[in-house]
């Protein structure tokens, strides 16, 4: 099945750009639809400019002027590259992690990384304000089982999770998936646990994204551990 990724937001009716079947570049989301301007702003924000924007948010003028330029460019809240006419996505600005020593990380793609080893079914990459990169997996049970066995552990015992041979196990395995990144963003310290993140334990937004703010505190115990070792 053919599949192609396009981008867009409620704000602007809501189609930006998207790939066609016939000229698709899946690392991105395409090109802009024709009358639809776009570039790059401050902060490396996409801004968009066309007829299909909206004029502004009802009744709500401070957070229409938050967002809408008197130039008529929308902030949309995602960094970007614009490379060749093609738009990619970085992340979201108000999800970009800024570590301690102001080294800019996106964690989206970071965690799409991680989950690329089949050991790892759910990634959740931190660091806000913290010397370095640290991270929080969620293990494939039975590819888990498999490396504790190798480590002479016994995978049905939690603690064997944050045995000290398994989690530099882990993280080797986690600086390899990590390799193409920036050192700074690659996590120096990991988390292990075998609990899935899901809608119903409220880790998870209906749409399947992580919800950052529940895991934090989810794991905030754990966090000041890894940072305190």
């Amino acid at each position: 099945m053919p599949l192609v990724q396009g981008y867009g937001m409620t704000e602007t009716s809501p189609v930006v750009a998207c790939n066609l079947p016939s000229d698709n570049d899946p690392a991105t989301v395409g090109r802009a639809l024709p009358g639809v301007e776009v570039r790059i702003g401050e902060n490396r924000e996409l801004q968009v400019r066309g007829p299909s924007v909206m004029k502004g948010y009802l009744n709500r003028p401070e957070d229409t002027a938050k967002v809408l330029s008197a130039e008529g460019w929308l902030g949309t809240g995602d960094q970007a590259a614009i490379e060749q006419g093609r738009i990619r996505i970085l992340g979201r600005i108000k999800e970009i992690i800024v570590t301690s020593t102001g080294e800019k990380v996106p964690p989206g793609d970071l965690e799409l990384a991680l989950m690329g080893d089949p050991l790892f079914e759910q990634a959740f990459v931190l660091g806000e304000q913290r010397p370095f990169i640290a991270a929080v997996v969620v293990m494939n049970p039975q590819v888990w089982a498999q490396l504790a066995q190798s480590l002479q552990l016994d995978p049905k015992d939690p603690a064997s999770l944050q045995a000290p041979a398994a989690m530099k196990a882990a993280l080797a395995r986690i600086q390899q998936a990590a390799a193409s990144f920036p050192h700074y963003a690659v996590p120096r310290k990991v988390w292990l646990t075998l609990e899935p993140w899901t809608i119903e334990n409220t880790m998870m937004t209906p749409t399947l994204k992580l919800k950052r703010n529940n895991l934090m505190s989810r794991f905030a115990a754990e966090i000041e551990r890894l940072y305190a070792r």
